[in-house]
């Protein structure tokens, strides 16, 4: 080792020289040699792991700043000041009063607050990062490490993180609606008053979402949503005692406030026993005069009080604060429950008595619910239907309706459907949407996420337009709403692949509205995307984040059909939330958002589209790319080699099924979920999903291919996402990780004596990986990525080159040395492993299971078997009042102690280094998946 290994400079200067040998020899692996150098130094001694921690401590502050930059970077400028100046110009952009009337009273943009699994960072981390975005504060050691205060990930903690989004998010959007009415007011006095601005609408689905999840009773959702009404009142009496203490509507909404907050309160305990639930259902349904259910009257009065105001500043501020009540209604946001389709279709056959066998794709299915649909009477219910039902989707309707009619019944519900892919899956929510009297309430709305689905969504759209049933439905509604998901399209298409199919999704959507006369209802497309490249996000400013998921093409096909479109995106959980943590940051990701342009039909002109014969040909082979490598039985064993062991957790919803030890080997890729697989990907150091087949794509065509993408705002768009993802991803880093499993190495890394103390560790990891599969794995992995990246480098020589910052290399350099400490733990994991004593107390712990437990990286499992082996406290005869004497047994537990301290605690401490690292690299790549 030629140089010291005690900073991150270190690591960085010495990966560069480790780089310059790839030149005389191609195979050698820099990551690889660098986590090695680090091993030897470990296991001599002349480091340990308290100056491997002193590391990993630089490494998280790196991630956190790098966090940090980019936020800012995304949402820049952050100043309150610089923000309004840039909402100034964006509303004088409107000289005549009916067209910025039209441009300001429709939402710019829905956004909806959901919890997916990316609470990544501790409280103390997320507003480390947040002050550094909003004030260029130094991330000092202190808050990027204080790991004990880990909060445990819970639905309740998630519920409170969204509502504290959820409250900035509220902040900012009055902020903007004041200052939109501030300008009308200036340049159309006469008129102004007429203005009621809604430039945003909040939601979300925290205690709603019922898809794969099992641990949300039904009355948590409704605690949730007594809860937040609680919130959002107490805010607005807060905001009218601003501009009038003394106005007494605003005892009126403390009172609603406090009312809610007391049934809140009722439905927190269990509820499963009917004495429970009749007397907080009671309380809840009488009519208290505190109990609010609509806004309706009160907006009304702040309005004409507005119109009645001498002075301007306090109109504008009832103005603004009833607008904001127009927004929200009677709590923090809208909300979105959601079920699978086939949650639906065991409910729906329950109501087919006279064919419960009937295929509810056919169309004998759909003329059976039409006869359902038009038979159909409005049945009343109560809180004894919900606790009485025990389909999923029933109980679903039926807790909108009791929303609706004791919460809120101001505030549409939305109705996401899962895996939706027969128009008949529509007709049944309907269906039940109609059954419990909630139809003209109830926002039904597909999701369109799988392969299967995208690729046959238009056929299925083109139905259900045509149906008379529906078409009645979205005009009572005003609007027709789908969901399309990039998480586990991105994973199981490809996301650039994934990206294409939505588009074109999207443009028959409106085709087939305006084939079936649905010109005169609004298109509501939610298109659900989380903040990292492999869930969808666009790593170029917020006006590229907005037209990755919804094209200026496929807005130009609503246009052109005179089709009013409302475009709603997702802020998916800890990820999400940061850009709504200070109240500086929601303004100006807000104001981003405000100021980027609606629709541009210049931008709809793409020569992209024109030039199918290239275009569609790329989207094809990249998908057949992604597609081989989601059928490949090397792809999913490189990806589920470590189960989930390289991550964190970091959410309340489960992340995979549970199996046991032998099933790790065989563990299929469905049995992850979206965001796991994708930081599965991140890890182990690229992403996949993002980036591979577009090299295999462009092979025989390159010219032409790069012409076209030279030419297109769209292509550029594309290989913009791609450019971002390759600048952070090393393929020598994922052959790094089968190195680990490699047999050979193990009986070599002592040869001639360089390191006799670990003779007999590595003789038995060598002995034991002799039939290990991942070594081969990881290289044939390795292989196929290297063949597709040679070609996509091919490609990007022939495009404008990017410049490269210092800051990028710095982002590749550090992720580099996270891997390569993270390798050198995982190394002094497997070397201690095998040499803790084979002997056992617990004759059926299976020394074999352990090590495949640590292998996998199910550390917990293993240190709990291992503590099981060699417990350090067991009964003892000085432990008993004995009045007969004893020699047997004298032995204590102190070997086994010594075992604890030598083996079982390193171990725990590595792991744990080894999940900080994992948050590093997640930070460099700037989400969790």
């Amino acid at each position: 080792m030629t140089l010291p290994l005690k900073s991150t400079a270190d690591l960085s200067a010495r990966l560069q020289e480790l780089h310059a040998r790839t030149r005389e020899t191609p195979l050698f692996n820099p990551v690889f040699q660098l986590g090695l150098d680090l091993s030897r130094a470990l296991e001599a001694g002349s480091t340990d792991l308290d100056a491997l921690e002193a590391l990993v401590e630089e490494l998280e502050c790196s991630g956190v700043e790098a966090r940090a930059k980019r936020l800012q970077r995304l949402v820049a400028p952050v100043t309150p000041e610089a923000n309004h100046s840039a909402l100034s110009e964006a509303l004088s952009a409107t000289s005549d009063f009916e067209d910025f009337r039209k441009a300001w009273e429709s939402p710019r943009l829905h956004a909806v607050f959901t919890a997916h699994p990316t609470f990544l960072l501790t409280p103390v981390q997320t507003a480390a990062v947040a002050e550094a975005a909003s004030t260029d504060a130094p991330v000092t050691r202190s808050v990027c490490t204080p790991h004990s205060e880990r909060p445990e990930i819970t639905l309740d903690y998630e519920h409170g993180e969204v509502s504290k989004a959820l409250a900035n998010a509220q902040d900012a959007r009055a902020q903007i609606v004041r200052d939109t009415l501030t300008h009308a007011a200036s340049k159309w006095p006469d008129k102004w008053l007429d203005l009621d601005p809604l430039p945003f609408r909040f939601a979300t689905w925290v205690g709603y979402d019922m898809d794969g999840r099992t641990d949300i009773k039904w009355y948590t959702s409704i605690r949730f949503r007594l809860s937040e009404k609680a919130e959002r009142l107490r805010r607005f009496a807060d905001d009218l005692a601003q501009i009038d203490a003394d106005h007494e509507i605003v005892e009126t909404l403390r009172a609603g406030s406090d009312h809610a907050a007391r049934s809140a309160e009722d439905f927190a305990g269990d509820l499963s026993e009917p004495e429970a639930l009749s007397q907080a259902a009671n309380r809840l349904t009488y009519d208290h005069p505190d109990k609010l259910t609509s806004l309706a009257a009160i907006i009304e009065r702040l309005e004409n009080e507005a119109r009645l105001a001498e002075d301007s500043e306090q109109a504008i501020a009832l103005k603004t604060l009833a607008s904001c009540m127009r927004a929200d209604g009677l709590g923090m946001g809208h909300i979105h429950f959601r079920v699978n389709a086939k949650q639906l279709h065991n409910a729906i056959r329950s109501r087919l008595t006279d064919q419960p066998n009937l295929d509810l794709a056919s169309k004998g299915a759909m003329a059976a619910l039409r006869t359902l649909l038009a038979r159909i009477e409005p049945m009343r219910t109560n809180f004894a239907s919900l606790a009485i039902e025990s389909s999923t989707a029933i109980r679903q309707f039926l807790a909108m309706a009791q929303i609706l009619e004791h919460i809120d019944a101001d505030t549409p519900i939305r109705m996401l459907i899962a895996e939706c892919e027969q128009p008949s899956t529509i007709l049944a929510a309907l269906y039940f949407a109609r059954a419990f009297g909630i139809e003209d309430m109830v926002d039904v709305s597909p999701l369109f996420e799988t392969e299967s689905a995208l690729e046959h969504g238009g056929r299925f759209l083109d139905a259900l337009c045509a149906e008379d049933q529906y078409r009645n439905y979205v005009r009572l509604r005003g609007r027709a709403c789908i969901q399309t998901g990039f998480s586990d399209a991105g994973r199981f298409v490809g996301q650039i692949p994934a990206s294409l199919a939505i588009e074109r999704l999207q443009g028959r959507f409106a085709q087939a509205m305006a084939k079936n006369d649905l010109t005169d209802v609004a298109a509501l497309i939610f298109n659900t995307h989380g903040e990292s490249m492999g869930r969808g996000a666009h790593p170029g400013g917020f006006e590229e984040r907005l037209t990755w998921p919804m094209s200026a093409w496929a807005r130009d096909r609503f246009a052109r059909s005179e089709i009013e479109l409302e475009p709603e995106v997702s802020f998916q959980g800890g990820d999400g939330y940061l850009f709504f943590a200070r109240p500086e940051l929601a303004l100006a990701t807000l104001t981003r958002i405000a100021c980027a342009p609606r629709h541009d039909p210049k931008a709809a002109k793409d020569p992209f589209y024109d030039r199918t014969d290239l275009s569609l040909d790329f989207y094809r082979a990249i998908r057949a790319d992604q597609r081989r490598h989601l059928r490949s039985a090397t792809y999913s064993r490189a990806v589920t080699a470590f189960g989930l062991g390289l991550l964190n957790s970091t959410g309340s919803r489960v992340s995979r099924r549970q199996s046991d030890i032998s099933a790790d080997r065989d563990m299929n890729l469905r049995q992850i979920r979206a965001i796991p697989h994708n930081s599965i990907l991140q890890q182990l150091g690229y992403p996949v999903n993002v980036i591979s087949g577009i090299g295999s794509a462009a092979d025989g065509n390159y010219e032409d291919l790069a012409s076209l993408i030279e030419s297109s705002r769209r292509g550029r768009q594309l290989m913009g996402l791609a450019r971002a993802s390759n600048a952070l991803a090393s393929i020598k880093t994922v052959a790094a990780h089968g190195e680990l499993f490699n047999s050979a190495y193990w009986a070599s890394r002592p040869y001639r004596g360089t390191e006799p103390h670990l003779s007999a560790a590595c003789e038995t990891l060598a002995e034991f990986l002799t039939k290990d599969d991942r070594t081969g794995v990881y290289r044939r992995l390795a292989s196929r990525l290297r063949v597709d990246a040679l070609k996509f480098h091919r490609l990007l020589d022939l495009l404008p080159a990017e410049s490269r910052d210092s800051e990028r290399e710095n982002t590749r350099r550090m992720i580099g040395a996270a891997q390569s400490v993270r390798l050198a733990l995982m190394q002094h994991i497997f070397l201690k492993a095998v040499s803790v004593p084979v002997f056992s107390r617990a004759n059926d712990v299976s020394r074999e299971d352990v090590l495949e437990m640590v292998f996998s990286l199910r550390i917990d499992e293993a240190l709990a078997q291992m503590r099981r082996a060699f417990p350090t406290h067991f009964p003892e005869p000085g432990d008993f009042a004995m009045d007969a004497p004893a020699d047997y047994p004298d032995a204590s537990s102190e070997g086994y102690a010594q075992i604890g301290r030598d083996f079982i605690d390193p171990i725990e401490r590595a792991y744990a280094l080894m999940l900080r690292l994992s948050v590093s690299i997640a930070n460099q790549f700037g989400a969790h998946g």
